[in-house]
């Protein structure tokens, strides 16, 4: 399998990493692309996951910028792309189809593909113009997301909410993350 992973500005950089993470061990192929709103962020924020925590776990690396990248054509197979944390104006970016940099390129091809598109929103609360957005994105074949954990498998730490998050993104791809634990798995 392989996915393109972009990350955008918005808070939620764990959200990322920890998604990188388990298509790395999974063996997944990845594509990794980090918006410059998204450097920033994590310069900003600090103390979680920064830019070679992402790039080392990543199969190929891209620069946002370069828009000759192939993940910018349809003729570059993929089995699809997500956007963890895909910020405000990344939500907005794909919903309009404005592609000025490789992320929101790569999701514009995405959709035009017809290939899975999943969009991991992490703003709160939502202005009516990122409503439409998602409305907008939706109706384009995105799936849009919340990373929002939760918590019938009463997790003990923020690394079980993020482990919650990102198996229900990969599930998206019809990708298995190993420990997660389904509501009522056990037959219940």
């Amino acid at each position: 399998m392989k996915l393109v992973v972009g990350v955008s500005g918005g808070s939620g950089i764990p959200y990322a990493h920890a998604v990188l993470r388990a298509l790395h061990d999974l063996n997944v192929e990845s594509h990794l692309i980090v918006s410059s709103g998204a450097k920033r962020v994590m310069t900003a924020e600090g103390s979680g996951p920064q830019l070679p925590d992402l790039t080392a776990l990543a199969r190929h690396v891209h620069d946002d910028r370069d828009l000759a990248a192939g993940v910018a054509s349809g003729s570059f197979r993929t089995d699809g792309m997500l956007i963890v944390p895909c910020s405000a104006g990344t939500l907005a970016k794909v919903a309009h189809g404005f592609a000025d940099n490789l992320l929101a390129r790569a999701a514009h091809v995405t959709l035009k593909e017809r290939r899975p598109l999943v969009l991991v929103l992490r703003e709160d609360p939502l202005p009516r113009p990122a409503l439409l957005n998602m409305l907008a994105a939706h109706d384009a074949g995105a799936t849009v997301m919340t990373a929002s954990a939760g918590f019938y498998h009463a997790p003990r730490s923020v690394d079980e909410l993020l482990h919650f998050v990102t198996a229900r993104v990969l599930d998206q791809f019809g990708l298995d993350v190993p420990g997660f634990r389904r509501w009522r798995e056990d037959g219940a």
